[in-house]
């Protein structure tokens, strides 16, 4: 059975998806839709899909699934529409913005058993999956500390940082899901600093674009995140995991891994310059999950919980930076 997949959303993303979809063993994009027209039509043809409006992909018994990329302030909406639809869903993250409105859209979901999985690509990433292989594997030992290094090459123009909900909930919480693959528990606080100092502007509308966060679980175990909107040398992403016996970490990634020497020294291709390229594995590696997930019957993973875990520990930190103290996650 060919599993049909309907795409919500023709951006940047969708594009990615498409292509995830088209390299994806047992599924075909079925459909797209886009407020955009012209958008919708042109990805449509370059894979062979139908251009769709959400309703008629609501309606049609021949979609069996969607992946939405739609704006943020449409997730929770579109999630428990496609939840009563019956269609298995794949939305990017988050499901919302407020705390208050993704528990109520995943009451939807498991008051219609619907089928969720949430975009947290990176642990789909092959070099991220490796690490936590070595911790299951019992190589080094009980886990103990984790250090996260996050940092995007330029930072979003104002008009983006207005709508995105803030550097927590849009860029760290990707780390905080990151955290909890690789700490194995759940984290108990968190305290975190901030600041403005890449753009001015980004301060002037409440936001930051440079954090440090530390995470703690109840047993005492500990991760470290860092995060800027500006690292002139490329997009930063790094892991290392500290366990009782010894150590595991996944460095950057370059587009071409080889190391150049001559009488001037050594050098290294540079790193990739955004998540578009990083993440290519990744990206196409969820998509599979999920299709693999619907097929089987099995539950995908990340799921809703997933993302309503990571949006907590992100209003935690907001709350530290607000109240100058260290948060307990029960708290939100």
């Amino acid at each position: 059975m060919t599993l049909n997949v309907a795409l919500l959303g023709a951006g940047r993303i969708g594009k990615v998806h498409a292509k995830a979809i088209e390299a994806t063993a047992g599924a075909q994009l079925f459909g797209v839709a886009d407020a955009m027209v012209e958008a919708a039509d042109a990805l449509a043809k370059a894979y062979g899909a139908k251009v769709l409006s959400i309703d008629e992909i609501e309606a049609s018994s021949e979609v069996n699934a969607v992946i939405i990329c739609t704006p943020t302030d449409t997730h929770s909406d579109l999630i428990e529409r496609f939840a009563r639809a019956g269609k298995a869903i794949f939305c990017e993250k988050p499901v919302d913005l407020s705390v208050d409105r993704v528990r109520d859209c995943l009451k939807v979901v498991e008051e219609t058993n619907g089928v969720l999985m949430l975009g947290f690509n990176r642990r789909f990433d092959p070099h991220f999956q490796a690490v936590r292989a070595e911790i299951d594997a019992g190589r080094i030992g009980d886990v103990e500390m984790v250090q996260i290094v996050s940092r995007d090459p330029g930072a979003p123009p104002p008009s983006y940082i207005q709508s995105s909900g803030g550097i927590f909930r849009d860029m760290t919480i990707h780390d905080f899901d990151m955290a909890r693959f690789l700490l194995g528990e759940e984290v108990e606080t968190v305290q975190a600093s901030a600041s403005a100092l890449v753009n001015p502007e980004i301060g002037k509308l409440g936001d930051f674009d440079s954090a440090s966060i530390i995470l703690t679980t109840a047993s005492g175990k500990h991760c470290s995140i860092s995060n800027s909107r500006r690292a002139t040398y490329g997009y930063d992403q790094r892991i290392e995991v500290l366990g009782a016996k010894g150590a595991v970490s996944a460095e950057n990634q370059r587009a071409v891994s080889i190391e150049i020497a001559t009488a001037d020294g050594y050098l290294r291709p540079p790193l990739h310059d955004f998540f578009m390229t990083r993440y290519t594995e990744a990206y196409a590696a969820e998509i599979a999950a999920f299709v693999a997930a619907v097929e089987s019957g099995t539950a995908p993973s990340p799921n809703g919980q997933d993302g309503l875990k990571a949006l907590l520990l992100a209003e935690a930190a907001l709350k530290s930076i607000e109240e100058k103290r260290v948060v307990a996650v029960s708290e939100i």
